[in-house]
Order: C-alpha cells, then structure tokens, then sequence
C-alpha cells in the first residue's frame, strides 16, 4: 500500500476545524484515593509508558483508566492529521467534520479477534491498535482476551507500526499507542485483597497467571496494585488534583523531552532506543549504586533494566531535574518490581 493510500490529506478547508463528536472526558478530581495509582499515570502519560492495574473488583481500576486521556495534552496539528487519515480509511470520520483534536480512546471488548485488534482482512485496513494512533489501547480484564489475541500486541508494543502482508502487498499503519489495561490478581478478584478471602485453587491460579506471558508483561512500563478503598475513603469526598493541574506537569514533562530527544523518531521517553539511554539519560553516581543493587536484587532482565532508566527519566523530567537522582530510581522500581498477581 502506498503512503498516499494510507493516508489520504485532508481537505484545506479542514485544516483548522475540531471534530465535533469528541466526548467529555472523566476527569481526575472525581476519583476518590488511589494516591499511588493516580501518580503512575501521571508518570504514564508524561512519558508514554505502558500500564497495568491490578486489584480486586471495584477498587477503581477502570475508572482510573478511562481519566487517563484526560491528563494527557491535546493532539498537536501533525498528530491530528495522522489520527484524522487513519479514522478517514477506517469510515469512521462523519462527512463534513474536521481534524480530530482528542487523544484516542479504544477500548475493545476482551471478544474482539486478533484481526479485529491488530488490523487486517481480505482488504488490509487498520484495527484497534491504529485506531488508539497517539492515543490509548485499553484492555479491560486483560486476561480474559485470546491469548493469541494478547500475542499479536508484541510488534506493535515494541515498534509502534503493524505490517500486514498479502499475497499482493504489505500495508504498514502505524499504531503508537499507551497500553494500558486492567486485571484483577486472580479468577476471584480477592487474592490480593486484605478482607476478602480468596477461594480460587492452585490450578486455577496457575492457568490464570498463564493467560499472560513474561514477554508481554515485560512490555508494560508501570506495574500497579490498586488496593481496596478504604472505608473512610469510600464514604468521604473525592480531594484529589483536578485533571488540568496534571496536565500541566505531564505538558511540562513533555516539552523538557521534546527539546531534549531530538535525535530520536518519538521524543517520549518510553521510545528512547537503547542505545542512546546513556546519552539522554545522565545519573548520579548514587543513583547508579542503587540501580545496580536493584537489578542485582531483583534479576531484571536487559528490557527491565532499560525501562527502569526510562521511567526514571520521566519522574526526574516531572521534578524539573537535568540528572537522574536516587530518588527517581527508587520511585521508578516501585512500578518494575511488583508482582500483579502477589500481595504487597
């Protein structure tokens, strides 16, 4: 497929309009607790890291993924025309209407077929992943999904486009995405859970833990338990930051990488290739120290180690700091090193 097939310019009077379908996003300030879990995504969206939560039922995991694009900032004009194209070839952009200004938001249901996600068909056209095209890919009740379907998810993960080959052609669209998904730490929900018991078996633990593989859970940046609400929470007011004040932090963060990785073909931090890290990502001696001991401590693999660094540069990029400071790799292995499927 030529370029000019995939991506098919938009008319000029188009150029400065606004979608006009685009939905009102939940905002932060009405989830109640979840200080953790509502800093990861912070940290998430500030540098395009991937994303799991997981805890039991009702603690709040969905909720939280569904105000993530509210945290993010606006598409710029370059990344609306990408979002625009790939909505145009699918025929999901209603006639007359312009540039869609909002970050994607996809969410397939855990039914949906490895075509369906990945792209495809008797005439390739982009699915679910180009779909979330600068935006978010959510899965809800990850293990619940083919694991066949989760497989396919790899390429994209890691290169951020998808090939499709046919007898005839090979079609590329492109699918940078955050990932972000959900699960509860057992069939039950409640191995995690401090009040409730679980009563699932060691078979069905074991088959549950199966459905996901190492090399896709080594592709997810952020790892977070969301716990239960406690019940002064439950019962009191939401207190936490409003999605704008986020937003200006994540906005920040952004500028400081975009000025910063310009050698690189995405300027997030979470692309960072791995052989430029030492370049872009400058730490402290002290800091060094504590990334050994960790990656000694808890066997991180090379993919691990890098992705620490990476988050890491993030968290300092939100502290306005040029080096990476100890602190930020200890808050950063916070995210690496904890098992979805174990308590705390």
């Amino acid at each position: 497929c030529s370029d000019a097939e995939l991506k098919p310019e938009p008319r000029a009077s188009e150029a400065n309009e606004t979608h006009g379908n685009d939905q009102p996003q939940l905002d932060m300030s009405a989830i109640k607790g979840q200080l953790f879990a509502r800093r990861a995504l912070e940290i998430a969206a500030a540098g395009g890291h991937n994303i799991l939560l997981a805890g039991p039922p009702g603690s709040g995991k969905t909720l939280l993924a569904r105000a993530l694009p509210s945290i993010m900032p606006p598409l710029d004009f370059v990344e609306a025309l990408d979002v625009t194209r790939i909505y145009s070839i699918k025929g999901l952009l209603p006639a007359g209407t312009g540039l869609i200004r909002q970050r994607p938001f996809r969410d397939p249901h855990h039914t949906v077929s490895d075509v369906a996600l990945i792209g495809g068909g008797k005439v390739p056209s982009p699915g679910e992943v180009s779909l979330a095209h600068h935006g978010v890919l959510f899965l809800d009740e990850l293990p619940e999904f083919k694991k066949s379907v989760l497989e396919v998810l790899r390429e994209p993960l890691t290169s951020g486009t998808v090939s499709i080959s046919r007898a005839a052609q090979t079609c590329h669209f492109p699918a940078l995405f955050l990932f972000a998904a959900a699960m509860n730490p057992c069939p039950c929900g409640f191995s995690t859970d401090p009040v409730r018991e679980c009563i699932c078996s060691r078979g069905q633990l074991a088959k549950y833990r199966q459905k996901l593989s190492g090399p896709l859970l080594d592709r997810i940046d952020l790892q977070v338990q969301v716990p239960r609400l406690s019940p002064e929470e439950l019962v009191g007011k939401p207190s936490g930051e409003s999605s704008a004040v986020i937003r200006s932090r994540v906005v920040a963060a952004r500028q400081i990488q975009k000025l910063r990785n310009t050698s690189c073909a995405c300027h997030l931090n979470a692309h960072i290739p791995g052989k430029m890290l030492n370049e872009t990502c400058r730490i402290t001696e002290e800091a060094h120290n504590l990334l050994l001991n960790a990656a000694r401590k808890f066997a991180l693999s090379a993919r691990g180690y890098d992705k620490v660094i990476r988050i890491s540069r993030t968290v300092a990029d939100l502290a306005g700091s040029e080096t990476i400071e100890a602190a930020h790799i200890a808050e950063a292995l916070q995210y690496r090193t904890r098992d979805p499927f174990q308590p705390d």
